[in-house]
């Protein structure tokens, strides 16, 4: 468990904000790239401080449900944007959802509040078999993405699919020669998140050879896309790696 504090914000479009946190506990973090998870824990309103659970293991989530709400803080899964160890300090990018818990406070976070991570790992594990990657994620898995491709190796071939809520989410993107990016604008209020991702991968003409697939976001498109790689195009399960992340219409436990 790494208690660190608000060292700044940063609006990165309009439904983007990024939160730099830091600390010296962050000396006892192992940055990975890729698409590193952490668990953010965060105050509730009204609370006058964080308290963070002590049990660094699975027992954490007991020992924070005991508590009442009046002390137990909010915690949600995140990636890692960034790390500079050589600062002690993280960027975690928040794809803002209407008055959700982590979207508020993350608007809301200024300078010294405090905020706390505990390392997950990574999921994103593709195998050596794999010629080429399918990508693909909506709003909330595009932090993910783009830590994925900024430590990508420089022969990685690739098809990256980015569903962002407008136009002006996009933004430039360093990526191996090898990567096409494709970033899909709803530019819909009432298009349901995921959904321009999954119908432009199932109209899309596949590379050749054996993939790795990485998709996560909002549930349906996660375990839509999966459904269409292995009954369409005779995908193994094996090769595609899926994360509900979040599904429209539930709120996360706590």
């Amino acid at each position: 468990m790494v208690t660190l504090e608000v060292v700044a914000t940063h609006r990165t479009s309009p439904a983007f904000l990024t939160v730099t946190l830091g600390g010296p506990q962050l000396q006892d973090f192992k940055p990975m790239g890729y698409d590193q998870v952490v668990r953010l824990f965060f105050p509730r309103p009204g609370q006058p401080g964080l308290r963070m659970p002590t049990l660094s293991n699975e027992a954490w989530m007991a020992e924070l449900l005991v508590l009442p709400k009046s002390r137990r803080p909010w915690v949600r899964n995140f990636t890692v944007r960034r790390a500079r160890p050589e600062l002690d300090e993280v960027d975690i990018e928040f794809a803002l959802h209407a008055d959700s818990p982590a979207s508020s406070w993350a608007r809301g976070a200024r300078p010294g509040d405090p905020a706390g991570i505990f390392d997950m790992g990574v999921t994103y594990l593709p195998p050596a078999r794999a010629e080429w990657q399918l990508l693909a994620g909506d709003e909330s898995a595009v932090p993910a993405i783009l830590a994925i491709l900024e430590h990508a190796p420089p022969d990685l071939v690739a098809d990256v699919y980015l569903e962002v809520p407008e136009t002006a989410d996009i933004r430039e993107v360093e990526a191996p020669e090898g990567v096409r990016v494709h970033w899909l604008p709803r530019d819909e209020p009432g298009r349901p998140p995921g959904t321009l991702a999954l119908e432009t991968i199932r109209r899309a003409e596949p590379r050749e050879g054996r993939s790795y697939t990485w998709v996560a976001g909002e549930s349906r498109l996660a375990t839509g896309l999966r459904r269409h790689l292995t009954g369409e195009r005779g995908v193994p399960k094996s090769d595609i790696a899926f994360f509900g992340y979040w599904r429209q219409g539930r709120s996360s436990p706590g």
